[in-house]
């Protein structure tokens, strides 16, 4: 959904050569950071993230004996080898452990739905290890970097997996991106090797009922760090025909793939897939002068740059077989109407 931190980093670096008038790029919390660490979560909040998993390298996930140990690094050294510079003192988080590269949700016995950008082929399937459990359980407890063999899954077939543009679907995902089309088609369904044991498929919402306004939260890994719940962000933008929907959730390059919940409804709305520039170079004062470390972009919650596929056609028929097939609606707006250039600005759609 994000940029890749090498990516987001190199621009926050660019930022530090300019003057404090330059740093106006759009930006990724909105109002108040509502991340909260597994914990802190409400009960039935923690009951819907049991069902979230992370995605890893199969290579950073090693046998141990009857477990398995996740490879990792502290949020701040990845972003110091990365930048040049470490996080800001004052970000949430620096010192946890960060090593997914992707978030995904539980939707069937052995189903997993997650980005298209996330997956994009059988290859890289194979070489993707699914992990419950990594997350931080108990205040002033380490996150959990060792799991049990029930935790980790493995892939047997990629049912669907789709990064493409609705107007252009001839295109590659590189040849869209060179030719700054939206891809509004970015969703995948993973059948693992296995039934899932211990942990209940999440519900979805088919209908195709949300409006603008409605409540949301997401569970997912930001920046591949322990599982996280944000909540206090709400649809800002939802319109007939087109694939997803615009919000303002807190959310980083690894929350692709996460799942957005309805807060009235405690369903899955959709699938967290785009975003605005995570990382900007630190500020300080009202002056703004530059700091040497990197941190979080922020903006008013009224804002809204994060963009969430809507569940359709082709993730409901693997999650209930048996349904009718229903038409997928054609996007409204055609190729050259102008608004794919506005969109792509407000959230710059680099994908990881």
């Amino acid at each position: 959904m994000k940029r890749t931190i090498g990516c987001a980093l190199a621009a926050a670096m660019t930022l530090l050569a300019l003057p404090p008038a330059a740093f106006s790029a759009d930006k990724i919390i909105y109002g108040d950071d509502n991340r909260l660490d597994y914990f802190e979560a409400p009960a039935a909040r923690k009951a819907l993230a049991d069902s979230v998993v992370s995605l890893w390298q199969a290579s950073d996930v090693k046998a141990s004996g009857s477990k398995f140990k996740l490879t990792t690094v502290k949020f701040t050294d990845q972003i110091k080898e990365a930048a040049g510079v470490p996080l800001c003192a004052a970000e949430p988080f620096r010192e946890q452990p960060v090593g997914a590269f992707c978030s995904g949700s539980l939707i069937g016995e052995d189903l997993v739905m997650t980005a298209g950008h996330c997956i994009k082929s059988e290859a890289q399937c194979a070489a993707t290890k699914f992990v419950f459990g990594f997350a931080v359980k108990a205040r002033g407890g380490a996150a959990v970097t060792e799991v049990g063999a029930n935790d980790v899954y493995s892939c047997k077939k990629v049912e669907v997996t789709k990064l493409q543009s609705s107007v252009r679907p001839e295109l590659t995902p590189q040849e869209a991106n060179e030719l700054r089309v939206l891809l509004d088609r970015d969703y995948a369904v993973i059948r693992l090797d296995r039934k899932v044991t211990g942990r209940r498929p999440l519900p979805v919402n088919g209908a195709g009922d949300l409006k603008t306004g409605a409540p949301l939260f997401v569970i997912g890994h930001p920046v591949g760090l322990p599982l996280k719940v944000a909540d206090d962000a709400s649809v800002k933008d939802v319109k007939a025909g087109e694939l997803y929907f615009l919000t303002n959730l807190d959310t980083y390059g690894g929350n692709s793939g996460s799942a957005v919940f309805n807060a009235g409804s405690n369903k899955i709305e959709g699938i967290l897939v785009r975003g605005a520039q995570d990382f900007r170079a630190g500020e300080d004062g009202f002056w703004l002068w530059k700091k040497d470390c990197v941190e979080s972009n922020r903006v008013a919650q009224s804002r809204a740059g994060e963009s969430v596929t809507k569940i359709n056609a082709d993730i409901l028929a693997l999650i209930n077989p048996s349904a009718p097939k229903a038409a997928e609606a054609a996007p409204e707006a055609p190729a050259d109407d102008g608004r794919t250039e506005e969109i792509l600005e407000r959230f710059e759609a680099d994908f990881q």
